[in-house]
C-alpha cells in the first residue's frame, strides 16, 4: 500500500504552496482549499465510497452508511495556517484513505459503517476560531455568532462557506451526525519531539492541555508622525509593544506559554500615528488556572497602561478550549496493539479534542517529528514514519471494529 500513500502525498504537495516561502496557504473557501475539498471528494469517489458534505462545511466520505452499528470515524483536516507545514492536517486525511486502501488489501474492512472525514476550518487562519467545524458539528459555538465573523478583509463566513456550497443559514449543531459516530481516530504529525526523544515512529495522545484566544483592542488617536510632539500622543502601538512584553512575563510566572501572533494596525501608514492596535493573544499551560491567570495579568497590566497612555483597551475571549483528557481505555488498548507505543500529551488543539469534548470516545495517533518544529515548513514527517502510521491507523480501525 505505498504506493497509495505516495500517490496521495503527491496529489496534494504542490497546492497552496507559496513559491517564496515554501509553506502552505490552504484558508476556507479560497481557490487553495476548493481543490484539497475537491481532492477529497475525487479520492472517495475513486473508492466507491459515499460523498457528503455536512450543513457545516465538513466533508465525509462513508463506506457502509446504512449498516448496522454507530460508525468508526477518522481523518482530519485540510485547511492550514499561513505559511504551515505540509503535514498538519493533510497527513491525516491522506492515511485514512491510505489506511483504507490497506484494510482493502487485507479483506479487513469494518462491516459497520466507516467514514473519512474532513473538518472545515481546524485552523481557524481565515475567521479567527479554531476546530470551527467540529465545534459548529457538536454545538460548542453559537451559530449566530458565526454567521456574523468576518475575515480581514471584510468577507463573512456566509460568502465564504457559499464557495463551499454551503448555506450559512443552516449552520449549527447536528446532534444526529455526532450520534452516529461511535469512536473517532485520528492521525496527526506530532507538533514536537516527544517521540524523537521516545525512539518510537508512532505515538497515542492521553490529551490535550487547555488553550485559548483573546482578542486586544487598542484605540487611540490618529496624527501626524513629524508635527506631533511625544507629549501631545494617544498612541496604541506603545501600549501594545510593552503587552506583548508582559504577556511573555506572565507566562513564564505562571509555567505557560503566551503568544502574540497576529496583529492588525490601523491606518497601518509610516507617517502616521496608529488610531488602533488589535492583536491575539494565545495562551495554554498544563492547567486551566495557569492559562486564565495569565490572561488576567496581562489584561491588567495592558488597562493600566492603556490609561496612562490615554488610549482605550477592550479584551474579548474568541475561543477556549478546556483541558482534554481521551478515553483511557481506549488510549491503553491503541498502544498496547501498537506494541506498547507511548502515550502523550499535546499543547495543541484539534477536532478530536472537541469531539472527545462533546462525549465521543476518541482517540489520536502522532507520527514522529524529526525536527519538532510545526505551523511553519520546517515541519517533517519521514515517509517511512508516515507508513508506519497507515499501518497502525488500519491496525486500529481493524481493532476498534466490532
Amino acid at each position: 500500500m505505498h504506493g497509495s500513500f505516495d500517490a496521495l502525498w503527491s496529489d496534494l504537495l504542490d497546492v497552496g504552496r507559496d513559491a517564496t516561502s515554501g509553506g502552505y496557504r490552504r484558508f476556507t473557501g479560497t481557490a487553495a482549499e476548493l481543490t484539497c475539498r475537491e481532492w477529497f471528494i475525487a479520492q472517495a469517489g475513486a473508492r466507491g465510497l459515499d460523498i457528503e458534505t455536512d450543513r457545516n462545511g465538513n466533508q465525509w466520505a462513508w463506506h457502509a452508511p446504512d449498516a448496522p452499528g454507530r460508525a468508526i470515524v477518522t481523518g482530519s483536516h485540510l485547511d492550514s495556517v499561513p505559511d504551515g507545514g505540509a503535514y498538519d492536517g493533510p497527513l491525516g486525511v491522506i492515511a485514512a484513505f491510505a489506511a483504507f486502501d490497506e484494510l482493502v488489501a487485507r479483506d479487513a474492512l469494518p462491516a459497520g459503517p466507516f467514514a473519512v472525514v474532513a473538518f472545515v476550518e481546524e485552523e481557524g487562519a481565515r475567521f479567527g476560531v479554531p476546530c470551527l467545524g467540529s465545534r459548529l458539528l457538536t454545538g460548542a459555538l453559537d451559530a449566530d455568532a458565526v454567521r456574523g465573523r468576518r475575515d480581514g478583509d471584510g468577507v463573512d463566513v456566509a460568502t465564504a462557506w457559499s464557495a463551499l456550497g454551503v448555506p450559512a443559514a443552516g449552520l449549527g449543531p447536528d446532534p444526529e451526525r455526532l450520534a452516529r459516530i461511535g469512536v473517532y481516530l485520528e492521525l496527526h504529525v506530532e507538533q514536537g519531539r516527544g517521540l524523537v526523544h521516545s525512539g518510537h515512529p508512532i505515538g497515542v495522545a492521553g490529551g490535550l492541555r487547555p488553550h485559548g484566544r483573546w482578542r486586544l483592542s487598542f484605540r487611540g488617536a490618529p496624527d501626524h508622525a513629524g508635527t506631533t510632539a511625544l507629549v501631545d500622543r494617544f498612541d496604541p502601538m506603545l501600549t501594545f509593544a510593552r503587552c506583548v512584553l508582559e504577556a511573555r512575563e506572565a507566562a513564564a510566572q505562571h509555567d505557560a506559554v503566551a503568544t502574540v501572533g497576529r496583529v492588525r494596525v490601523l491606518p497601518n501608514a509610516t507617517n502616521v500615528i496608529p488610531s488602533a492596535v488589535e492583536a491575539w493573544l494565545d495562551a495554554r499551560a498544563d492547567a486551566e488556572a495557569s492559562v486564565h491567570a495569565v490572561v488576567a495579568e496581562v489584561a491588567a497590566r495592558a488597562a493600566a497602561n492603556a490609561a496612562i497612555d490615554g488610549v482605550t483597551l477592550d479584551v474579548v475571549e474568541e475561543s477556549f478550549s478546556p483541558a482534554v483528557r481521551f478515553d483511557v481505555g481506549l488510549a491503553g488498548r491503541l498502544a498496547a496493539r501498537l506494541g506498547g507505543a507511548p502515550v502523550l500529551d499535546s499543547g495543541a488543539g484539534h477536532d478530536a479534542g472537541i469531539l472527545a469534548a462533546a462525549g465521543v470516545p476518541t482517540a489520536m495517533l502522532f507520527v514522529r517529528n524529526p525536527s519538532g518544529v510545526s505551523h511553519a515548513p520546517a515541519e517533517h514527517a519521514d515517509r517511512d514514519d508516515c507508513l508506519a502510521g497507515v499501518t497502525a491507523l488500519a491496525d486500529c480501525i481493524a481493532e476498534l471494529a466490532p
